[in-house]
């Protein structure tokens, strides 16, 4: 497996139809639909959303930045008003749909560049997948993804996706610890995904996978990850009122995190956003 040299942002995405905001939206984001969101009293925010029966709020309620709250941010037919416009207008879940077409365009470059087939992509924390089912579908090389999560239920959610979308016998879904995953592997991987998970994680535990993960991947396969920084402006929101602790960490950041374990290479493709940046590394 070798990744395509040089990487071009701009070659990489192009034809991606990403969502962006324009300068007046930007402009009232900043000047008060923010400051109204960190600062208004959390309880009498929680109640509301409480009385409008979120969907969103519940899920991260009940597992912060879990896969739930990730599908309803993907999907478009939210049944909540409260959930459309959280879904619609905020920041985070504008720039959550971009990182999925950014890294399934990824993926799907590193597949398509792979020497042999079946590619093996492996996906940890990955939750239904939809990342990997989107790729799988794309690529022009046969592939075959293994999904590595803790959560019974983003796997009974993620059969659904392989068999509406045809995926159905290429993916294969693993219950267990992402650090453990040397004992799930009957075959090195090609490509290995961490999205969504490294801004959840402390220094030392991602430190921890990608020691762990190095041990299974071959030299020059691909690593794919993610960083998120503060550009949303809702930081204190999302731990007030949703109770989500969020680790903003620069591209360079986690790269360091990360390369002590035996990784070189990177290079960070941003979505339009500025929120997430996808990086691209390799196993040196």
């Amino acid at each position: 497996m070798v990744i395509p040299e040089p990487i071009s942002p701009q070659a990489w995405v192009e034809g991606v139809e990403f969502e962006r905001s324009g300068r007046l939206r930007r402009a009232l984001k900043a000047a008060i639909v923010n400051p109204l969101a960190n600062y208004f009293p959390a309880p009498i925010q929680k109640a509301l959303f409480w009385c409008l029966r979120s969907e969103l709020a519940a899920a991260n309620w009940s597992d912060p930045g879990g896969w739930q709250s990730m599908a309803i941010c993907y999907h478009q037919r939210r049944r909540r008003l409260a959930d459309k416009l959280l879904c619609t207008l905020g920041t985070i879940p504008m720039a959550l749909r971009n990182r999925r077409k950014l890294a399934a365009r990824v993926l799907v470059r590193l597949i398509d560049a792979a020497g042999h087939e079946p590619v093996e992509v492996l996906c940890l924390g990955a939750g239904p997948g939809h990342v990997v089912h989107d790729a799988l579908v794309e690529s022009r090389r046969r592939a075959r993804a293994t999904l590595v999560d803790l959560s019974d239920g983003a796997f009974d959610h993620g059969r659904e996706l392989a068999a509406d979308c045809g995926t159905d016998g290429r993916v294969r879904f693993i219950r267990g610890d992402v650090r453990q995953v040397r004992t799930m592997l009957d075959r090195p991987p090609d490509i290995v995904q961490m999205l969504g998970i490294c801004e959840y994680l402390s220094d030392g535990h991602i430190s921890d996978i990608a020691r762990a993960v190095a041990e299974v991947m071959p030299r020059g396969a691909a690593v794919v990850f993610n960083s998120i920084s503060a550009a949303h402006g809702t930081d204190r929101f999302f731990r007030r009122v949703f109770g989500l602790h969020l680790h903003h960490r620069s591209p360079q950041e986690l790269s360091d995190l990360v390369r002590p374990a035996g990784f070189d290479g990177f290079a960070a493709l941003p979505e339009p956003l500025g929120v997430y940046h996808l990086v691209v590394g390799r196993r040196v």
